[in-house]
């Protein structure tokens, strides 16, 4: 097992754990108390968190546990194998500068409000299959409904492992959901999503496409690179690169985003996804637009208003 913790104020910007891993950036964290998502609005609590990479994404080739909290002033975490803190590192990127982040963003009063209302939240970095699959689930459907269909896939289909006397499941591998059917995802309750998540996979698997793909090309080119998975339109793509592919430009029109461009932004629309992207990503600051985009979209679905 490893262990360890380290004072809250090491990280530039501090960190919000609870905000980062419940603000529907990612559907790959869970709540050891399974009360994830219980509390909309809640951020700063000091409750255990968990994710299980599955062997294709560790050092080791076996499913790695991995469980963090912040308490007390300080981030600690166990894990089932070694280097954890890198790993969580790289996952909730806890090196990025969030003060420079901040201070690189335009002033705004709709970013400013929701800035020092989620102050520490993070984006997170994660494995490129397990947010694909996660947003492809995504469509017109609640945080909580998203996160009930990846935990039903990763109690399916994942690998199991034991860790401190508790069995965790690994979200599925490729091949793993590439053996389904649209009828065994369709009774997880995926519904028209079924064929989509199950035809990627299955390109994922048989070498067809691969997300990494995406990685290194310039950012409009690497979201169209993404689209050709079945179920992959341009926000979701953007959602990928932003939540996986450390594209930081990147701004997903999802509803929120664009009931801010509506309320606060309206010379951003330009009647199509592309031009009003980079309006809108200009608006937030261009370099780091993907930051301000994720404090938003958390800050008014959670109420909030300027």
């Amino acid at each position: 097992m490893d262990t360890g913790s380290v004072p809250v104020e090491e990280f530039a910007g501090g960190v919000d754990l609870q905000a980062t891993v419940e603000s529907g950036q990612s559907y790959l964290w869970g709540r050891e108390d399974g009360r994830m998502y219980d509390q909309p609005n809640a951020h700063g609590g000091d409750a255990w968190y968990y994710s299980v990479l599955p062997a294709t994404e560790t050092e080791t080739n076996e499913p790695e546990v991995l469980r963090a909290r912040q308490a007390d002033g300080r981030f600690e975490w166990e894990a089932s194998t070694p280097n954890a803190f890198e790993r969580l590192e790289e996952l909730l990127r806890l090196d990025d500068d969030l003060d420079a982040i901040i201070e690189a963003t335009p002033e705004d009063s709709l970013i400013d409000e929701a800035y020092e209302r989620y102050r520490g939240l993070r984006l997170v970095r994660d494995p490129p299959f397990g947010c694909l699959i996660s947003f492809i689930c995504s469509a017109q459907m609640r945080v909580s409904r998203i996160y009930d269909m990846q935990r039903a896939l990763a109690e399916t289909y994942g690998e199991t492992v034991t860790f401190d006397g508790e069995t965790y499941h690994a979200f599925p591998t490729p091949s793993q959901l590439a053996a389904t059917t649209e009828g065994d995802l369709r009774d997880l309750s995926l519904g028209y999503r079924a064929p989509y998540v199950q035809r990627t996979a299955e390109m994922v698997a048989d070498r067809e496409a691969d997300p990494n793909e995406a990685r290194g090309l310039e950012y409009e080119a690497a979201r169209e690179s993404l689209t050709r998975f079945v179920g992959v339109g341009e926000k979701v793509a953007d959602c990928i690169l932003l939540f996986s592919l450390g594209y930081l430009e990147a701004v997903p029109l999802d509803t929120w985003i664009r009931t801010a461009i509506e309320d606060h932004y309206p010379h951003c629309e330009r009647g199509n996804y592309t031009d009003t992207s980079r309006a809108i990503r200009e608006q937030f600051g261009s370099e780091y637009a993907g930051y301000a985009q994720t404090y938003v979209f958390h800050f008014l679905r959670n109420g909030g208003e300027v």
